[in-house]
């Protein structure tokens, strides 16, 4: 009888499994005209259309995350704005290039599988009166609504975009667009209230009948005593939009500045100004046309760009200008962002995403820091808070370039950084992350210098900290093998001026003369000590 009921039990037993594969196998697949396909998850990337004045701009980013990261962007120059100062009304053909943009981003949108979509106008489509059957229009094809955004919105999308990629942002943010311009100040993540002016370069280009004398005389007319703009005295303004980024990629060729990244791109203000007062001179003179670094369509509206960069630096009187390819589009994410997750480091958030895809232990990296900041304690070295921010950044990137071959990995972890999609980061951040990770795997000796392209980004002072500080993660790696639970095995001690790593007995074996000589090389740039030793 027993013998029965286990043998019923394993027949019941089996029946059960089978069902619940068979389900499992179902909710996997579902039936669809070309037959059997898998059920994909939802995704979790995010889009955001922006129909502005001059650009139709569709830019699709991984994650909905306080580190954007995005995977596709593309613009078509349609001119929306080109007539709406004298005729009211977008032109007939710039709303079809517009729309015909839309189907494609719509389609795009389709085969990238993006998980939401949202979509934004701005100046021109909000001054038209054709602009509410353009956006009828532009909804159905989007298959969503489109927000038509004030100015007052539009100032702060621009100034929170800011926010959420500048490193305690203290300025006016300017955001110059086809159609207008947007000013509001700025203090780390607090906003005010913000104007919108029509000086756009296609508003300037329309109302002043392509007349420079006639735009300059409107832009002082605007500008002259704005109280908006004279707040940012002694400050920093934060140039946003595309005909200023061009503006900068002229100075950056120019210059010859060696990172060519725009984001955090910085000029004295004397020098912006210097800069844009000479651009008019060319455009006064017609030899702007020629420019093979900017857009055709663009080209135009760069005698404009400068001549309200101009004005912003004579009645602001800012600090300097540092440019931000982070606005309106960026700042409608962030908005949407927990407070939590508006409260992160945008930077950290960053190296940690890099951590997380490609070192061998994300966990130790995280272990590296608290390392490091026991080491720094120990050693009795200063830091301001945006160093250690920075030491910090470099714990969670110093491992990132180990699937490199050896004899490379410093230059190739070096041009990752440098050139990365990082926020909330100046370039001479960039360079001191480089630097440090760099001298981590290529070592300190002089046939292993850096980039002088590289170092001259710093003041010596910081490239001296960046070589501390790469071999001390020279150490750190030796011992662990870049591997969790070692590192918090071990102390430093200090005494007699002198400073030893001490390994605790589990891990007493990991002791060896290449760890002892590295942790020498460490201390002899600290002017300490030189052992390191079993507890």
């Amino acid at each position: 009888m027993e013998s029965r009921l286990r043998n019923l039990r394993r027949v019941v037993s089996r029946a059960v499994r089978s069902v619940k594969s068979a389900n499992s196998a179902a909710a996997q697949l579902r039936l669809s005209r070309n037959g059997l396909t898998r059920l994909r998850k939802p995704s979790s990337s995010v889009a955001v259309i922006d129909i502005g004045s001059n650009s139709v701009r569709l830019v699709v980013y991984e994650a909905m995350t306080r580190n954007l990261s995005p995977i596709f962007n593309e613009k078509t120059l349609c001119g929306l704005g080109r007539e709406v100062q004298t005729t009211g009304l977008l032109a007939p053909d710039a709303v079809d290039k517009a729309l015909a943009a839309l189907k494609r981003f719509r389609a795009l949108c389709k085969v990238m599988k993006v998980g939401k979509v949202h979509a934004i106008a701005t100046a021109a489509c909000r001054d038209a009166t054709n602009g509410a059957a353009f956006i009828a229009k532009a909804e159905r094809i989007c298959g969503s609504p489109i927000e038509i955004l004030s100015g007052a919105r539009e100032a702060k999308l621009s100034a929170l975009g800011v926010i959420s990629g500048v490193y305690q942002p203290d300025g006016v943010v300017g955001d110059l667009g086809g159609g207008s311009l947007e000013l509001v100040d700025v203090r780390g993540n607090r906003t005010r209230a913000g104007v919108t002016l029509p000086l756009g370069g296609l508003a300037l280009q329309d109302i002043s009948q392509k007349s420079l004398k006639k735009a300059e005389r409107l832009v002082k007319e605007k500008l002259l005593d704005l109280p908006q703009l004279k707040a940012g005295k002694g400050r920093t303004f934060y140039a946003v939009g595309g005909t200023w980024r061009a503006l900068a990629r002229i100075h950056i060729i120019q210059s010859g500045y060696p990172l060519h990244v725009m984001h955090g791109y910085t000029i004295p203000a004397a020098d912006a100004l210097d800069f844009a007062r000479r651009l008019r001179r060319l455009a006064a003179a017609n030899m702007l046309a020629d420019i093979e670094t900017v857009a055709d369509a663009r080209r135009p509206l760069l005698a404009y760009a400068a001549l309200v960069l101009e004005y912003i630096i004579r009645v602001g009187q800012p600090k300097d200008v540092v440019f931000s390819t982070y606005g309106v589009r960026e700042g409608l994410l962030f908005e949407m962002l927990s407070e939590r997750e508006q409260k992160q480091d945008g930077l950290l958030a960053a190296a940690r995403t890099l951590n997380q895809l490609r070192s061998r232990s994300p966990a130790h990296a995280e272990e590296l820091i608290e390392w490091t900041d026991r080491f720094m304690r120990a050693a009795k070295l200063r830091e301001t808070p945006d160093e250690r921010r920075l030491r910090h950044a470099a714990c969670l990137l110093s491992d990132i370039g180990w699937r490199a071959h050896p004899d490379y990995r410093g230059e190739q972890t070096m041009s990752v950084i440098t050139n990365g999609n990082f926020s909330a980061i100046s370039h001479e951040g960039r360079a001191f992350l480089a630097l440090a990770v760099f001298y981590r795997y290529a070592g300190l000796s002089a046939e292993n210098e850096s980039p002088e392209v590289v170092r001259a980004l710093l003041p010596p002072a910081m490239v001296e900290r960046a070589r501390l500080l790469g071999a001390a993660f020279r150490v750190g790696h030796l011992i662990s093998a870049a591997q969790p639970g070692v590192l918090p095995a071990t102390h430093f001690r200090t005494r007699n001026q002198k400073l030893t790593l001490v390994l605790d007995d589990r891990i007493a074996d990991l002791a060896a003369d290449r760890v002892t000589n590295r942790f020498k090389q460490l201390t002899r740039l600290i002017g300490q000590g030189r052992a390191a030793k079993k507890r």
